[in-house]
């Protein structure tokens, strides 16, 4: 080693010796480069000190290292102090990480935290980085971004993240009694639910990014685990995604809004029937969205779900569909946005298995607490085709929000027979919810997604200081109509028409949600809800003569 550090000095004697005459010697006489060369020649002093200041350090430590070498024995090892003259070792300063930001928050920056947000193209992802707090460690970034766990390499190429979505949901039903000799249903007067327990993994090589989420809350009742996602994304075009492999497309304002940022623990029910036609949790999908400062379109390719071929293993065909929205901000200002919007979505053909091209509407009455579900469209058979298709409309000014969609919904059967042309048929639905923001930020729009989302939290919970977080209230009128004429089946050849099938559904909720910062969500929701009887239902059916009741259902979320 000091064989090499006086080469090192020596070499740059050499150098010095031989470069800086030559500077000298260009120097002309004007003002200029006198002073010029005064300048190189107190670097060149500078420099020589400190070549001195080292050479005299390798001497001293070669002089110290034969004296060690000759004692006899273990000698204990101490550390000596520097001289002042000495060369001082440099070590990198701690890196200055700012305070977490407890408040105020402006409204973008207040946002609650929300694991399902759109991809971020590379360039993005750097610039948010640049923001956060990190720490380096060996040309390693690790940071926290919205308290989500995260490696990069030092110039962002590489990364990995961990998110998660923890939903926990505990309440129950009043008032819904049997009628008759109907069966009772499985409508708990307290129970709970693990919502979605979802861990989603991030990792990303510049503007590839691939997306695996686990979840172990899949479902309206404890103990389902499913997949939400798989899919690999592409993001090097201009405000543009393309994504292909197992993901949710989504035709709907309202699941747009991602389900941390949901108004009322579930969807509407129109909504939850629409989604799943082609699109839907964990539905193979090829295609991609783009956006702009007033505008979004996107479009999807789309195949079976993940797990149709396990929960059904006579499936023959899988299904192909699509999924396609558009949604435009006619008119923004700092107190007002519209939003509007046309989504559709298609199946093609729906899997094929041994009972042949069916389906079923059917969904729960907005409560996910794993009741019976009441709502049928009856069993639809010798399906060809299924599409939808609706408008939205959003309107917000200052913290009020009023936004409402509509969808009708087609079934195209199959001609069995050359003389018979089975009939189309038709349900409907809607919902209108109304919300205000009683203190926070309210809700804003992310034209990202085309989408409103959460309020914001100006100041994180702290009663001493007298900050409470953000608290909103929420109502909503949901409508679905699964009553139908000439619903068809088929008996050998035969088409046969079984008269009017299916009910109708009208939810009634209201609700508060409160958040104490930016990663919790605590709500409670309170529903009535009115169900038809279904004409094809036997006697001992839980909906043989209609049912109607209440719910109180609570929810605490935590999301990074």
């Amino acid at each position: 080693m000091a064989v090499s550090v006086r080469a090192s000095v020596l070499l740059t004697t050499t150098v010095s010796s031989l470069f800086f005459p030559y500077v000298t010697m260009a120097a002309t006489s004007d003002a200029e480069n006198a002073a010029l060369r005064r300048e190189i020649a107190a670097m060149h002093r500078e420099m020589m000190g400190e070549i001195h200041r080292l050479q005299a350090r390798v001497d001293k430590y070669e002089h110290t290292s034969n004296l060690q070498s000759r004692k006899i024995g273990h000698a204990p090892r101490t550390l000596t102090a520097a001289g002042p003259d000495d060369v001082q070792p440099q070590f990198r300063e701690d890196p200055i990480i700012p305070p977490a930001n407890h408040g105020p928050r402006s409204p973008n920056d207040s946002r609650i935290a929300l694991p399902e947000g759109p991809v971020q193209s590379w360039s993005s992802f750097k610039a948010a980085s640049a923001k956060d707090e990190s720490v380096d460690i060996g040309g390693i970034k690790i940071g926290f971004p919205k308290g989500r766990p995260t490696i990069a390499s030092d110039d962002k190429a590489y990364a990995f993240s961990i998110g998660l979505l923890a939903q926990e949901d505990f309440g129950g039903f009043m008032g819904v009694g049997q009628r008759g000799k109907e069966s009772a249903g499985n409508f708990n007067k307290f129970t709970e639910n693990a919502r979605r327990l979802r861990i989603y993994m991030s990792w990303r090589y510049k503007d590839w990014v691939v997306n695996v989420t686990p979840d172990f809350g899949a479902n309206n009742s404890d103990g389902t685990v499913s997949l939400f996602e798989a899919n690999l994304n592409y993001t090097g075009l201009h405000n543009t995604t393309l994504t292909v492999g197992y993901f949710q497309p989504r035709m709907e304002e309202d699941s747009a809004e991602r389900s941390g940022a949901f108004e009322f623990l579930e969807r509407p029910t129109i909504v939850d029937l629409v989604r799943n036609i082609a699109g839907g949790v964990a539905r193979f999908s090829i295609g991609g969205e783009h956006y702009e400062k007033r505008w979004l379109v996107a479009g999807y390719f789309t195949g079976q779900k993940y797990g149709d071929r396990t929960t059904d293993k006579t499936i023959t065909d899988s299904q192909t569909g699509a999924v396609f929205r558009a949604a435009g901000r006619p008119y923004v200002s700092k107190d007002i946005d519209v939003h509007v919007g046309v989504g559709a979505t298609a199946a093609f053909k729906v899997n094929q298995s041994s009972t042949g091209r069916t389906t079923t509407f059917k969904d729960n009455v907005e409560v996910p607490l794993g009741e019976t579900q009441l709502l049928t469209s009856g069993a639809l058979t010798n399906i060809s085709q299924i599409w939808a298709a609706g408008p939205q409309f959003g309107f917000r000014y200052k913290k009020f929000l009023l936004k409402g969609e509509y969808y009708h919904v087609g079934v195209q059967h199959d001609n069995v027979a050359a003389s018979i042309n089975p009939p189309a048929i038709g349900f409907d639905g809607w919902y209108v919810a109304a919300n205000y923001t009683l203190f926070g930020h309210g809700r804003g729009y992310n034209e990202k997604i085309a989408a409103f989302t959460t309020p914001g939290v100006e100041y994180d919970f702290d009663p001493a200081k007298g900050h409470w977080g953000a608290l909103e209230v929420s109502g909503r009128w949901s409508v679905t109509d699964l009553r139908t004429s000439g619903t068809t089946k088929m008996t050998g050849t035969v088409i046969n028409t079984a008269g009017e099938t299916g009910n109708k559904q009208t939810v009634w909720q209201g609700g508060l949600n409160w958040y104490p910062n930016q990663h919790i969500k605590v709500m409670l929701d309170y529903t009535h809800f009115s169900v038809s009887s279904y004409n094809g239902a036997k006697s001992t059916d839980a909906n043989f003569f209609g049912r109607s009741g209440n719910a109180v259902v609570g929810r605490v979320q935590a999301a990074f």
